[in-house]
């Protein structure tokens, strides 16, 4: 019996190998090597045309003195400081206004899911004609208040504003979901129980539902983090970077580099260091958001 048991677990470890060798390879093959070769670039001055040479450290040190690179860490740490708290925000106050099982709610949550499947050109056409400065729809709205709109993708204070504006609605959506999923796990006895006690609305929420669905709100915040460090399309599309270098992010200044002046060890160099960057505040967000769930 023993025999035969050993033999259909042997059996069971070599089709788990067999099933497991597909992705394995793939992930092999299309990121790790990558990854492999984007190291191995980094430190060559490897410009696509031509030999290249090893170079060592030297694109690093580059790195360290680059006025531009720094213009490209500050848009992006304004751009995060604005994206991650109002994609939060918006993600968790939808879910909690759909949290319900009506028909209406069902629409809604289908049409706030639409531009995360959306085409960002599509989306970038929309904010075209949303924030022009003369006739787009955001301005008139402003100007029924009595407000003069300013000329968003035109200004510099504003430019980084306007892509804020639309990376949140273009991917609340998708945030929104996880959270309804969430908040569909909470205690119905709990709550039930926080109410009988005299909570009110904003009592519940704070010390019984936003406990409850804090694992979500880890995955979100991550998952807002990591987009907000890698934002290329919305000012690719949007702004190319400008005014005067207003939205040049850091993904946005490594594919100038890497394919505009075809700097690809350099651009190497480059990723390699927004790597790093987001898997410190990666660990940093994890291990504090890891503390407040354990308390």
């Amino acid at each position: 019996m023993s025999a035969a048991v050993s033999a259909t677990r042997r059996q069971q470890t070599v089709s788990a190998w067999i099933f497991l060798a597909v992705p394995v390879a793939l992930f092999a093959v299309f990121l790790l090597l990558p990854v492999v070769m984007a190291v191995g670039l980094s430190l060559t001055d490897y410009a696509v045309i031509g030999d290249f040479e090893w170079v060592g450290l030297d694109n690093y040190a580059r790195i360290a003195g680059d006025p531009i690179f720094w213009v490209a860490v500050r848009n992006t740490a304004l751009y995060t400081v604005l994206y991650v708290p109002a994609g939060l925000v918006v993600a968790l106050g939808t879910a909690l206004l759909l949290n319900r099982s009506t028909r209406t709610a069902r629409v809604f949550r289908t049409l706030f899911y639409i531009p995360v499947v959306s085409s960002t050109v599509a989306t970038a056409a929309i904010w075209f004609w949303l924030l022009n400065p003369q006739y787009g729809l955001l301005n008139a709205a402003l100007g029924w208040v009595g407000i003069d709109g300013p000329a968003w993708l035109y200004e510099s204070r504003w430019a980084m504003v306007a892509i804020v504006m639309m990376s949140v609605w273009a991917g609340f959506g998708a945030n929104m979901i996880i959270y309804l999923g969430a908040l569909q796990g909470v205690p119905g006895e709990l709550v039930d129980a926080a109410r009988v006690d005299g909570a009110g609305a904003f009592r519940v929420f704070w010390h019984v539902t936003l406990p409850a669905i804090s694992r979500a709100t880890f995955l979100i915040l991550t998952l807002l983090l990591i987009a907000a460090f890698q934002v290329f399309d919305q000012a690719y599309v949007l702004t190319k970077g400008g005014p005067g270098n207003s939205t040049l992010t850091l993904v946005y200044y490594i594919y100038d580099r890497g394919f505009g002046r075809l700097e690809m060890g350099y651009a190497s160099a480059l990723s390699f260091v927004l790597f790093l960057v987001i898997l410190v505040f990666s660990v940093a967000n994890a291990r504090i958001t890891g503390r407040e769930n354990d308390r």
